[in-house]
């Protein structure tokens, strides 16, 4: 039976003043009217749609600006009505959550996935200023989830996976359980839907066969409460088919050794009650080590408040048992929404609210961090999945944390200017790497420094989008500065090779060559040539092409051409062919490479041969006298197989102040193998000097510098 517009207000009557119910009712007929003739791949009219996500809304008691919202959110997008319209008729309110909902369908993108990414950013960003948006925005995706069997089948799995992977995550980071639970099982089923059908039926089949037992434990449980004289209520449920199914994925078990299928939770009056009453559970069932949380003291991102524990029931059946206030409940159930009921008091729904703002806060930090749409979602993915442990600062502060997090990610935690400055950790007073993964329960100290800045290398191994972002904000800042400064050197050295320099460059030709290249200032264009955009022999060329014309400068055959200096610090944009492994000594060559700057190569590498074909791309170079840095290279070492030769090896090369950065072993015939050592070298002295140190070890029978 179809849901009508006088079924919606039947249940708006029972929170809202009538003149609210009545504007939910013009903003109906507006709806209606836009929606005039168009129709839902189903076969409904399209209006039936926002009238089902008003009625998810009101479900949760949403206020009438939402519910107004809620029945014009497509209008417009799919209907030619204006923002501007919807404010002069609904007021500012409903016209902003109308349009923080909206996809942006004005602007092309280069590719859907781009396009994706800028609408979901713009929803968030949307959410930030009022997180009703997201609300609409759900209740808008389940309602099209529970009516994805008209979609064919590709388009039914690609909106199903985008639910499981953004929109169900969203729900549980707010902590709108009803409506993650929905999403789950209607995202799993349009996915995996032979994987849905065969667990639902062994569901099915463990309900029949358990029923006696659950009804026992339900009928002891309440017993036990009346006895202790604890006012509660007991309420059993089936853990959702699509929880199940992760855990079996995860833990790689079958469904036979899922245990855990049945839940109860208790809902009593007050929090003191919920402690008394979890003594009671584990005096009547045997508690499973290690399975109680305590989400009241230490409430989950989301301001989920509740007691778990884990107990043995009858005939050795694990079940999983909740216990929770009757106001925690209404929070597990609609999260953040519960806003709308709660208005005062420090109740679990501010508390849940609070929360929410923390998080809407680090969303904006992530926001200008990103340096692009797509970028951001990545971030938003990783934040959405937050398992978390609990850390203490050396004041006693909780800091909560994704499972998995870093001493870099509570750093940033803290705040992003300790992240940007660690330089190391102490945890529970001991000094630890800054990759070691945190328990709950221990006390991180951050050690900073002034001179210290964001590593590239903690990337691999940080969890948190802010900590992410705000590297990648850093190092996209030194990079620009990095190349900035590098092609200001390329373009000098193209420069000279004119038999000019670039204060001979008037400031009118400079402003007229970025006007050309739509660029906005000249470190731009430095920036452009050091990432290997633009070749610098072409820029110098045309910077100079009217002073050559007017003052007949010209190249001096006889002048010989300067190569561009490799210092070693050039940092990301002047990188090291791993094909030839250059250092000091070897001859080089230099290929500009797009986004990449420049990329050395010796001069007797195979891809200098290959890349002859694009003599515009190379640049010749030159190692700086006394260069210090140190440059990883690749020798290959033959040895008799004796016992401890391998040892033998690496601690000569050790001796001669030398880092081994990896080692891997091959063995060829029974009698030798073969020891690849990449090592951290000076330069080509240096290296001479181990090779000739370990060429003369008794096992050693052949030693060479490998190239690929």
């Amino acid at each position: 039976m179809t849901f009508q517009m006088s079924d919606l207000c039947n249940l708006l009557d029972e929170y809202l003043e009538p003149a609210q119910v009545a504007e939910a009712y013009r903003a109906y007929l507006f709806g209606a009217e836009a929606h005039e003739g168009q129709w839902r791949r189903s076969g409904e009219p399209y209006i039936f749609h926002p009238l089902e996500v008003a009625r998810i809304l009101a479900g949760m008691h949403l206020d009438h600006h939402s519910i107004s919202a809620a029945l014009l959110h497509d209008v417009i997008e799919d209907t030619g009505t204006t923002k501007e319209q919807i404010a002069c008729e609904f007021g500012h309110a409903v016209a902003e959550l109308v349009d923080g909902v909206s996809k942006l369908t004005q602007i092309t993108f280069e590719s859907r996935a781009e396009a994706q990414a800028e609408n979901f950013r713009k929803m968030l960003m949307a959410m930030t200023r009022d997180i009703r948006v997201i609300l609409i925005k759900l209740a808008d995706r389940l309602h099209n989830m529970r009516t994805l069997d008209a979609m064919p089948p590709e388009k039914r799995r690609l909106i199903a996976h985008e639910t499981l992977e953004i929109f169900a995550p969203i729900a549980q980071r707010l902590g709108i359980n009803d409506i993650r639970l929905e999403l789950e099982d209607l995202g799993f089923a349009n996915l995996y839907p032979l994987r849905y059908r065969v667990l639902a039926a062994r569901v099915r089949q463990a309900r029949r066969d358990r029923r006696e037992v659950t009804e026992k434990v339900d009928a002891a449980i309440c017993q036990r409460l009346t006895e202790e004289g604890l006012p509660g209520r007991v309420v059993g449920r089936e853990k959702h088919l699509y929880s199940i199914y992760q855990k079996m994925r995860n833990k790689g078990t079958p469904f036979a050794s899922v245990r855990d299928i049945y839940a109860f939770r208790i809902i009593v009056d007050k929090v003191d009650t919920c402690y008394r009453a979890l003594g009671m559970i584990h005096n009547l069932y045997q508690p499973v080590p290690g399975r109680f949380k305590d989400y009241i003291a230490m409430p989950k991102a989301n301001g989920y408040q509740s007691l778990h524990t884990t107990v043995v029931g009858p005939f050795g059946i694990h079940l999983e048992i909740q216990i929770r206030t009757e106001e925690m409940a209404r929070v597990a159930d609609v999260g953040i929404a519960a806003h709308w009921l709660y208005k005062s008091g420090e109740s679990a729904a501010n508390h849940a609210e609070k929360k929410m703002r923390e998080w809407l806060r680090g969303l904006l930090e992530i926001q200008r961090s990103a340096g692009n749409p797509i970028e951001f979602l990545e971030h938003m993915k990783i934040d959405l999945f937050p398992d978390e442990v609990y850390v203490f600062t050396p004041r006693g502060r909780i800091i909560k944390l994704p499972k998995g997090s870093t001493p870099v990610d509570f750093a940033y935690a803290v705040h992003t200017n300790i992240g940007n400055r660690c330089v190391s950790a102490k945890i529970d007073h001991q000094f630890a790497p800054l990759r070691t993964g945190l328990m709950s329960g221990q006390q991180v100290e951050i050690v900073v420094s002034d001179t210290a800045q964001p590593n590239p290398h903690w990337l691999d191994f940080v969890v948190t989008a802010k900590a992410q972002s705000n590297i990648c904000h850093y190092l996209k800042n030194l990079q620009r500065d990095e190349a900035s400064a590098l092609g200001r050197r390329m373009l000098e050295k193209a420069i000279s090779d004119l038999s000019l320099a670039i204060v001979d460059i008037p400031p009118a030709g400079m402003v007229a060559m970025l006007k050309e290249l739509h660029l906005d200032s000249e470190d731009a264009l430095m920036e452009s040539i050091g990432l290997g955009k633009r070749p610098p022999v072409l820029v110098a060329r045309r910077l100079t092409q009217g002073l050559i014309r007017s003052e007949g400068a010209s190249v001096t055959p006889e002048a010989p051409l300067q190569p561009l200096v490799i210092k070693g610090t050039e940092g990301m944009v002047v990188t090291y062919g791993k094909c030839c492994r250059p250092i000091p000594g070897d001859p080089i060559m230099g290929f500009i490479s797009t986004g990449r700057g420049i990329v050395v190569h010796t001069s007797t590498c195979k891809s200098v041969a290959s890349y002859r074909s694009r003599p515009d791309r190379w640049i010749d170079v030159a190692w700086e006298e006394g260069i210090k840095k140190l440059f990883a290279v690749e020798i290959k070492v033959a040895v008799v197989n004796r016992r401890g030769v391998l040892a033998t090896v690496a601690t000569h090369i050790a001796d001669f102040d030398c880092n081994i950065e990896n080692v891997t072993m091959e063995d060829r015939d029974g009698q030798s193998s073969t020891l690849h050592f990449t090592l951290l070298v000076h330069d080509r002295r240096h290296l001479a000097r181990i090779i000739r140190r370990v060429r003369s070890l008794p096992n050693v029978l052949r030693i060479t510098r490998a190239r690929r």
